[in-house]
């Protein structure tokens, strides 16, 4: 990897930083982390972290008594994850087999990483395998795109000017958003009474550029897909008429229903 590929995939992580973190995620991490019931004390892990928003609620929570891991398979998330919050301890690894003797943490968390896993039933196992008897686990996945309306219109104009690929790489964060489909990955894997529902969420942006351009630009980057800055520029265009809809009243931003599907059990 080129050292001009790591300095633009760092700069993705950071756009998915400033801008998808605010928008979409900030909510759910105080909800996931009361989902966990995470208690002062508690040894918390939480997979896929990302650039730490969940991880650092839940570190808030566990205080200096706790012990609170974040790990991602992203060395450039992980090197903004650190750059916020360099106190707290960041590792690189794969959620398929996850880096821990069993029963490690007393609370396992994760918010919008599972669906992204080579294989999720896999994911699920290794979280239960290192919760202690009696530890709390917590998924959350955003729901499909037939709730989520906005999104939905934003992957028909990207696939439509920048193909498939480039579509299905924005469908990806809504496969796992059925409850019943949910329920049944935590049942193969051996998670036993899992509560699984859907939850409401509202995602908010300041234009429809903001919203779409750190998609084409930051996030389609971060999965392997750079698109040229002429079709970029086509889609930021075309997208002020099809996500006109999702404009606020007052013309300030752009504001839509974001549901997530929320998994929480107890060993």
């Amino acid at each position: 990897m080129t050292n001009q590929t790591i300095r633009r995939d760092l700069d993705a992580a950071t756009g998915y930083q400033e801008l998808l973190v605010p928008a979409l995620m900030q909510e759910w991490a105080p909800r996931v982390a009361d989902a966990a019931g995470i208690n002062p004390g508690d040894r918390v892990l939480d997979v896929a972290c990302g650039t730490g928003v969940l991880t650092r609620e839940a570190a808030g929570r566990a205080g200096p008594s706790g012990a609170v891991t974040g790990l991602d398979l992203s060395p450039e998330m992980l090197a903004v994850a650190a750059r916020l919050s360099p106190e707290l301890r960041w590792q690189q690894g794969s959620a398929d087999a996850l880096p821990f003797p069993d029963k490690s943490f007393d609370a396992v968390v994760g918010q919008f990483g599972l669906m992204f896993f080579p294989d999720p039933v896999t994911g699920l196992r290794e979280m239960r395998r290192v919760l202690v008897p009696g530890g709390r686990l917590a998924v959350a996945v955003w729901g499909s795109l037939d709730v989520t309306p906005a999104y939905a219109a934003e992957v028909e104009l990207v696939e439509r000017l920048a193909g498939r690929a480039a579509g299905d790489a924005l469908r990806a964060p809504f496969a796992l958003g059925d409850p019943k489909r949910m329920a049944e990955l935590c049942a193969t894997a051996g998670i036993k009474g899992a509560r699984v529902a859907m939850q409401p969420g509202r995602g908010r942006f300041p234009s429809i550029r903001t919203m779409v351009e750190v998609d084409v630009r930051d996030w389609l980057r971060i999965v392997g897909i750079t698109l040229g800055e002429d079709l970029i520029e086509t889609v930021l265009r075309e997208s002020e008429t099809a996500l006109q809809p999702f404009v606020t009243v007052d013309q300030k931003g752009v504001g839509f229903d974001s549901p997530a599907v929320l998994a929480t059990a107890t060993r």
